[in-house]
């Protein structure tokens, strides 16, 4: 029987080495590093795999701070799961962290798994994310490529292939194997990260900054290192318009749940969607109340527009307030009646935290202003001739996210 040969140990090249000498340095104390809990690393990966990491933080610090550890987060609601994420978006990732929590305490007892082949079996866990739990928190020798590593490996190299190709995604991980120290494989990919968020940034590299400067080949054949990758040219972002309204009754409001899956699912808003082509944003309101509903609103005051960018769209939302016709309903599950300050207790898209604030200013306008002689209706509700309707109409306003679109 032929004896089984011991694993070669790779070792450290300069490069390897200067970047991790670097790192050690210079490293950031992020509150996820304080210790090698592979739980807050999961939970912070999870967050920084689409948001930077000055954004991400606050968000992963109120989110351990309501579920610190495994059993926490599996034995909450969604609901609870969702409002401790509310702000920081992508919300399937939130989705699927407490179905994957669930998993780890059901199959292995409460345990992060430790290695990528048990780590992928988990929801929403996926070759990245599995890779830098298992390198990061136990010290597995996998490269843990994400876009920072990206960019830097095709600097060193000067790859101009298109980074999210296979072969070129491929060809980069081979790159960064070759490089990466058996002894310390976390950190090496700890210190890759760090150096493209820090220093080898998508635009203007701070090249003089950079420990590994030496050894990579766009600082020394390029005159702008920044060129890699090559910049994709995106499509013009479409535009929609959607009205929504704030359909009032006894002093409460209705809010309606989104799907549990899909687009901001769980989340709470106010009934509305599209504006059709054509199509008056008032009619659009009322339209939308019924077929969602099967419920009518009085007259209908608007409280302007409010609008905001993402990355494949923007929208402009149109926010209506207006009382109902007829009886109130009783709604249980999907829809609720509710004072307007228990609305923001619920987890919220940012849109409609954004319409929350409108409507609290709008109701501490009409408090303040009171019902003085010769005060005509129209004036009241904000007519044409209010102050509040002109400065709308002049654009001032802040700006929102996105509001439920109807499909």
């Amino acid at each position: 029987m032929t004896a089984r040969r011991p694993p070669t140990r790779r070792r450290e090249s300069d490069r390897s080495r200067a970047l991790l000498a670097w790192f050690r340095r210079t490293g950031r104390p992020l509150p996820w590093r304080a210790d090698r809990d592979p739980y807050r690393i999961w939970v912070a990966e999870v967050l920084l795999q689409q948001t930077r990491v000055a954004q991400a933080t606050p968000f992963f610090e109120r989110f351990v701070r309501a579920f610190p550890n495994v059993g926490a987060l599996a034995s909450a609601s969604d609901e609870e799961v969702l409002k401790a994420w509310q702000g920081a978006g992508y919300y399937a990732r939130a989705r699927h962290l407490r179905a994957a929590a669930r998993e780890v305490v059901d199959r292995f007892g409460g345990e992060v798994p430790a290695t990528v082949a048990d780590l992928e079996t988990l929801p929403g866990v996926g070759p990245y994310i599995a890779r830098a739990v298992a390198s990061l928190a136990f010290n597995e020798p996998v490269v843990a490529l994400e876009a920072n590593g990206l960019r830097v490996a095709a600097r060193w190299t000067l790859e101009r292939e298109d980074l999210t190709a296979p072969a070129t995604r491929r060809r980069l991980t081979a790159v960064l194997e070759s490089e990466q120290p058996r002894t310390a494989p976390g950190a090496f990919n700890e210190a890759l990260m760090e150096l493209g968020e820090t220093v080898c940034r998508p635009r203007a590299p701070q090249c003089e900054r950079c420990p590994v400067a030496t050894g990579c080949r766009a600082r020394l054949e390029l005159p702008d290192p920044g060129r890699i990758p090559a910049i994709r040219r995106r499509s013009p972002r479409p535009n929609v318009r959607a009205a929504i309204v704030v359909l009032e009754d006894g002093g409460r409001v209705l809010v309606q749940r989104r799907p549990p899956t899909g687009l901001l699912g769980g989340l709470w808003e106010f009934p509305g969607g599209r504006i059709e082509p054509g199509e008056a944003p008032e009619t659009a309101a009322r339209r939308e109340l019924r077929e969602e509903t099967g419920l009518r609103a009085g007259p209908l005051e608007e409280l302007g527009v409010v609008h905001h960018a993402y990355s494949h769209f923007s929208v402009d939302l149109h926010i209506f307030r207006g009382p109902l016709v007829g009886v109130a309903p009783r709604f249980s599950g999907g829809r609720r009646w509710l004072r307007l300050s228990a609305v923001g207790r619920l987890a919220l898209p940012k849109a409609t935290e954004k319409v929350l604030a409108r409507l609290t200013r709008a109701g501490r306008a009409s408090r303040g202003s009171g019902a003085r002689p010769g005060r005509t209706p129209a004036s009241r509700r904000g007519g044409a001739g209010s102050p509040r309707v002109r400065a709308r109409r002049r654009g001032t306003g802040p700006s929102v996210d996105r509001p439920r679109v109807r499909r």
